[in-house]
């Protein structure tokens, strides 16, 4: 039979230590049981059970006292007091003092093992809840990599829209750059993890399915509102209630549908379709989108005053070409990940040379297409140090491939140069040309300011 449990039973009436213990054994539980209380304090600390039955009355020492010196030496053994009749006002002190419960002799067995079941399932759900949040909490922490410039005010202004508990936030920015999982970081930091109280993450890609399928997810329906409609269905506003729901991809969402999601946003109320009830709803609503949206109001495709609404508080996102520092840090964390995931444990980073390939392509997938580049490479490669030759040619060969002639071409001597000697004269170059203005030097170079700072540490220019 599984172990359920541990039980410390200290009672001096042996009768009953017998029969306790018996019953408890055949229940499933680990059961040490005491007559004496000589050192009892220290031995209930060794033995660390899960449920302490103490008796109230001892011949040498109260279970209050008991109690109180457990109390007192931080031993959190969930105490349940095992008392008379006539000893109730007692075992409610004790509950007073720190136990959870009492049980009167002669005891209903029943009722015994229904208090200590319930006492340990409290005491794992417990255990898990910590667990979560600590894994949630380090989940989060992992998934905004990054030290550029742009990552660091993004996650400033994150912070001040959590502490401010903003309802409607818009997230910007090319696909793959990450949006829902800034989306899932503000849930997690605005409701303290996913275990702390379970609030619900509800997201719907509004470009995946038609107008009325979508609406209907959205809003619900009432019974006999369609042909269809044989029952009561809560839309996604009622189940994300006390929680977020993230609304993928909103600018492909049909002009008419956001007229109804406008009021949403306004009276934080729905109406099922076919409903006349107006619903209250206590959520946190994250729009995100790849597309342009001005010029989406301007073809027409998108309602003004939504996005207007949208853009009281919004974030963009920035491609990963506009912070090529954070390029290596990303690769290295899902080189990290995936090797654990697939057993290529030996694989253990990447070369320089590697890395300087990865810093200089734009990524036009972002860091979805990274990852799975990075995915592709521990899944096929068997190397301790990922090389050049284990990147894919469109990777490489974007940095050889040969350039229109023109009269500002560079003419690479016979004997070849060092590319790392040309990278930083030409730094030296630009820098002195912007009389040392690092953004006037990096428009001069075609490169962003985050790009520049880079090469400027790298090659340790001050």
């Amino acid at each position: 039979m599984k172990n359920k449990g541990k039980i410390f039973l200290l009672d001096d009436e042996e009768l009953i230590v017998s029969m306790l213990s018996k019953l408890l054994r055949n229940e499933g539980y680990n059961v040490h049981s005491e007559t004496k209380t000589h050192d009892i304090v220290n031995k209930i600390k060794s033995w660390s059970p899960d449920v302490l039955l103490l008796d109230i009355r001892l011949p040498d020492q109260s279970g209050i006292d008991i109690l109180q010196e457990l109390k007192k030496k931080g031993i959190n053994t969930q105490v349940v007091m095992l008392t008379a009749d006539d000893a109730i006002e007692t075992a409610i002190k004790a509950m007073k003092l720190g136990a959870v419960d009492y049980i009167t002799k002669p005891f209903n067995t029943d009722e015994l093992k229904i208090v200590i079941n319930n006492i340990i399932e409290k005491e794992k759900l417990k255990q898990e809840v910590n667990y979560l949040r600590k894994t949630c909490s380090e989940f989060v922490e992992k998934d905004i990599i990054g030290e550029s410039s742009a990552i660091k005010k993004l996650m400033s202004k994150i912070e001040k829209i959590v502490q401010a508990r903003v309802p409607t936030i818009l997230i910007t920015g090319e696909s793959g750059v990450g949006k829902e999982i800034i989306a899932r970081h503000i849930h997690n930091l605005m409701y303290g993890g996913a275990a702390a109280g379970y609030a619900p993450f509800i997201s719907i890609n509004c470009a995946a399915m038609p107008e009325t399928l979508l609406e209907s997810e959205l809003f619900g329906y009432q019974k006999g509102a369609f042909t269809d409609a044989k029952s009561d269905k809560k839309g996604l506003f009622e189940v994300a209630d006390g929680g977020t729901l993230l609304l993928d991809e909103i600018g492909d969402m049909k002009p008419n549908l956001q007229s109804k999601l406008l009021r949403v946003l306004e009276d934080r109320t729905v109406r099922r379709i076919g409903g006349k009830e107006e619903i209250p709803i206590d959520i946190t609503v994250i729009a995100t989108t790849n597309r342009n949206i001005p010029d989406t109001i301007k073809k027409g495709e998108f309602r003004k005053d939504l996005f207007f609404r949208l853009t009281a508080f919004y974030l963009h996102i920035v491609p990963l070409r506009e912070r090529r520092e954070d390029i290596p840090l990303l690769a290295r964390h899902f080189l990290s990940y995936l090797a654990a995931k697939y057993n290529k444990k030996t694989i253990k980073g990447f070369s320089p040379e590697s890395e300087k390939f990865m810093i200089s392509y734009d990524w036009p997938g972002n860091i979805r297409e990274l990852k799975n580049l990075v995915e592709r490479i521990v899944v096929l490669e068997n190397t301790e140090i990922i090389q050049p030759e284990h990147l894919p040619h469109w990777l490489t060969d974007h940095l050889t491939v040969k350039q229109p002639l023109d009269d500002n071409r560079f003419i690479l001597p016979e004997s070849g140069i060092s590319l790392e000697g040309v990278e930083k004269d030409l730094l030296m170059q630009a820098l002195e040309k912007a009389g040392h203005n690092k953004s006037r030097a990096a428009k001069l170079l075609n490169i962003s300011y985050d790009t520049l700072r880079y090469q400027l540490k790298k090659f340790g220019i001050a």
